[in-house]
């Protein structure tokens, strides 16, 4: 190392790293050129691989559409969330949602305290999902949704399963099918929470209608009620709401009014096959109802078992025993009858507690079940066995006691549907010959004899405003002097006329009126002839009337009234006897008079071989209608057949299809029962005319000829051919006729017939 300028060698530092071989380690070494700094390279500057206009194009465009998708994901969860928030705080107790009804029920027991018809909603009261047989609550499951254990309230699968059903059927994707979950169906019948309000439905029925109503806005507004619910309540309660509020047919709301209207006993006992059917309902209640059809109801239950069999709720052998052995409806189930007089006990029942009750009303009536199949079956033989088929004719029944009170109503040949038109109570039709009784209720009353006499001749009356009326006999035929007794068991025409006008229309009227008659009465002296209006009720009523003894009775089939759950009724009986109208002794005298109608007269169809009966036909103009009413000891019955449109019938009077369905009603009715007299007043002597040749005695009936009796002095149908024989005089008090007055007109027959 080379001296420095002062003899000293420089100073260097000591090498820190070995020198690297192949270079001497002496030789200093060049400064190595100094690298640029790095850059680091920006995230724009980094290469694009290369896609192409379109493919670039679609990628943009799902990227603006995914950040669109996921922000608008977020404010539905958020407005969801809020909705979800919304109803949950609204949500009643479990207690108040069970019975959402917002008018009561009415439950009706006949004569014998046997439930036979309900009106109204029925609410069975209070049941859990976990006090239902467990049959039930797994049927529903099975039946109505398999995954509700596992899902919020809405089940994603099933909508989409059930829109691919729809489509598949040519339907729009939610209608038919809707892939609701039990919460779904339960937030229907909840209304969303919406409560019935007057103001903005007119009916109950447009409300519920409002409420069932499908569509993508109602699924929208289902969806977070339902969510709602799920956070609220349990899967249990929810359960126990659907099995109080859902519909089942026949008026039954909720499991256990199902239970109790088909089968007769509570929802906790119902067996495999009754819980199969009756979850089998909720699909549709009234096309699947047990009382609608069995059959139908059969087989829609046999898919739910099939169904609770495939999801492990039944064995094998479970199901084929239930198969096996199909529900059978209760005694009250089958008894289909009745539906006319249920609804009659409802119209004359007060609105409040029928109606409109707001409370579950039990209802005690008069109705015999038996009665009322006797008298459904007694008409359909004979519709059946003497009626030509396909005839559209129609008939009423009425059945009743002598206090008023009704065992049977037929409204009409076929079964009713519950309001369906009561012939029997709504129907007013002309009466006909039915209302001679009580014109001569009337003479019996004002001291006339069933054999005082009347002349059956020809008879004009003038009338204002219309001239000469000029009424006839059914036969076109007349019969002279003959007694009050055979004018109404015949019919006849013109001694009624004559009768009426004796005794006075006003004194009819009010007769006719107390007896409980129409009081809309025909002006005139047709009003003898039956030409007013009434129902068969009220005809049946005032021919009870007379059975009775002579009072009044106001029909009736309320027996008493309760609310459920109390012993006293809030009122008795609606109807019964009232004040007397006729006498005791002219009641018994027309008694008398009318069971020679079915002995001798135009009722002989309706003639019984076992009791005494009495009774009177009745035919109304052009034969519009036909009636037949009468009675025995113990009951009254009245019939009434026409057509709905008040065409003619056919070759039908009151004494022909009538009189036998009349027949076949009491035959039926009074099987077994003892046969009892009637009271009747039957005067000491046969006849009442005196003998004026002899002066003693009353003519037998044998020595009394009549104008039909070839041996009578003949009417030919213009005029006597000779003068009237004066045994045919009757110048007893009251007599409606006298031998002057008989005399009289003869000659100015004879005056006028001359010419």
């Amino acid at each position: 190392m080379a001296a420095g300028p002062r003899g000293r060698s420089p100073l260097t530092a000591d090498r820190r790293y070995p020198a690297r071989s192949g270079t001497s380690s002496g030789a200093p070494k060049k400064p190595a050129p100094k690298k640029p700094p790095r850059r680091r390279r920006s995230r724009t500057a980094r290469p694009r691989r290369q896609h192409g206009f379109i493919l670039g194009s679609i990628l943009a465009l799902w990227r603006v559409l995914w950040g669109i998708a996921w922000r608008a994901s977020a404010a539905g969860a958020l407005i969801l969330g809020g909705f979800v928030w919304y109803y949950y705080a609204q949500l009643p107790p479990i207690a108040d949602l069970v019975d959402g009804r917002a008018r009561g029920s009415v439950t009706m027991l006949d004569r014998n305290g046997e439930v036979f018809a309900w009106r109204g909603e029925t609410f069975g009261g209070m049941v859990t999902a976990s006090s239902v047989a467990p049959d039930l609550h797994d049927a529903v499951i099975a039946t109505e949704d398999k995954r509700f254990y596992w899902h919020l309230g809405i089940s994603p699968r099933g909508i989409a399963s059930a829109i691919r059903i729809n489509l598949s059927e040519g339907r729009g994707p939610l209608e038919g099918n809707g892939g609701s979950t039990i919460t779904q169906q339960v937030a229907k019948l909840l209304c969303l929470g919406v409560t019935y309000d007057p103001t903005q439905w007119k009916t109950e029925a447009d409300y519920e209608k409002d409420c069932r109503s499908g569509g993508m806005w109602r699924k929208l507004k289902e969806m977070p009620y339902a969510m709602a619910m799920e956070a609220k309540y349990s899967k249990e309660e929810i359960l126990t709401i659907y099995f109080n509020r859902a519909y089942l047919g026949a008026g039954a709301r909720g499991f256990e009014a199902a239970a109790q209207r088909y089968f007769g006993k509570s929802a906790k006992d119902v067996s495999t096959a009754e819980a199969a059917m009756l979850a089998g309902l909720l699909k549709a209640p009234s096309t699947y109802a047990p009382t609608a059809s069995i059959d139908r109801a059969r087989d829609r239950a046999a898919v739910v078992i099939g169904l609770m069999e495939a999801q492990g709720y039944l064995t094998k052998a479970e199901a084929d025993e239930a198969r096996t052995n199909p529900a059978v409806l209760s005694k009250a189930a089958k008894q289909k009858s009745g539906g006319y007089f249920a609804d009659w006990v409802m119209e004359t029942t007060p609105d409040y507690l029928a109606r409109d009750t707001t409370e579950d009303v039990i209802i005690e009536t008069t109705l015999d079940q038996e009665m009322q199949k006797q008298a459904e079956e007694a008409l359909a033989w004979v519709f059946e066995n003497k009626l030509k088929e396909g005839s559209k004719a129609q008939a009423a029944i009425v059945v009743m006691s002598a206090d008023g009170a009704v065992r049977a109503m037929v409204g009409g040949r076929d079964l009713p549907n519950a309001g369906d038109f009561n012939r029997a109570t709504h129907a007013l039709r002309q009466t006909g010959s039915t209302f001679k009784p009580f014109i001569y209720a009337v003479a019996m009353d004002l001291g006339y004899s069933p054999m005082s006499m009347v002349d059956d001749s020809p008879l004009c009356i003038y009338t204002a405003g219309s001239g000469d009326w000029c009424p006839t006999n059914y036969d076109k035929k007349f019969k002279g002097m003959i007694t009050l007794t055979q004018a109404l068991a015949e019919s006849r025409n013109i001694p009624a006329v004559r009768i009426s006008e004796a005794v006075g229309r006003d004194l009819v009227e009010k007769v006719a009126t107390d007896f409980g008659l129409a009081q809309n009465f025909a002006d005139g002296p047709a009003l003898a002839l039956g030409a007013s209006e009434s129902t068969l009720i009220e005809m049946t009523g005032a021919f009870a009337g007379i059975l009775n003894g002579g009072s009044a009775v106001s029909p009736y089939g309320l027996q008493a009234l309760k609310l459920a759950g109390m012993d006293e009724p809030l009122f008795g009986a609606s109807g019964g006897i009232g004040e007397r109208v006729i006498s005791e002794k002219a009641a018994r005298a027309l008694t008398y008079m009318m069971t020679e109608v079915l002995n001798s007269g135009t009722g002989g169809r309706a003639r019984l071989d076992d009791r005494e009966a009495a009774g009177k036909t009745g035919t109304t103009t052009s034969a519009r209608d036909a009636w037949f009413v009468g009675f025995t000891a113990d009951y009254v019955v009245g019939v009434w057949m026409g057509y709905d449109d008040n065409s003619p019938l056919t070759g039908v009077t009151g004494g022909g299809l009538p009189a036998e369905i009349w027949h076949e009603v009491m035959v039926r009715i009074n099987e077994g029962v003892d046969a009892s007299p009637l009271l009747t007043e039957i005067p000491d002597e046969t006849y009442q005319p005196i003998n004026p040749g002899t002066g003693e005695g009353a003519i037998a009936p044998e020595d009394v000829p009549y104008f039909d009796d070839p041996n009578a002095p003949a009417y030919n149908g213009e005029f006597y051919e000779q003068p009237l024989p004066e045994a045919y005089t009757a110048p007893l008090p009251g007599t409606v006729i006298t031998e002057e007055d008989l005399a009289e007109q003869i000659i100015l027959e004879l005056i006028e017939n001359a010419d």
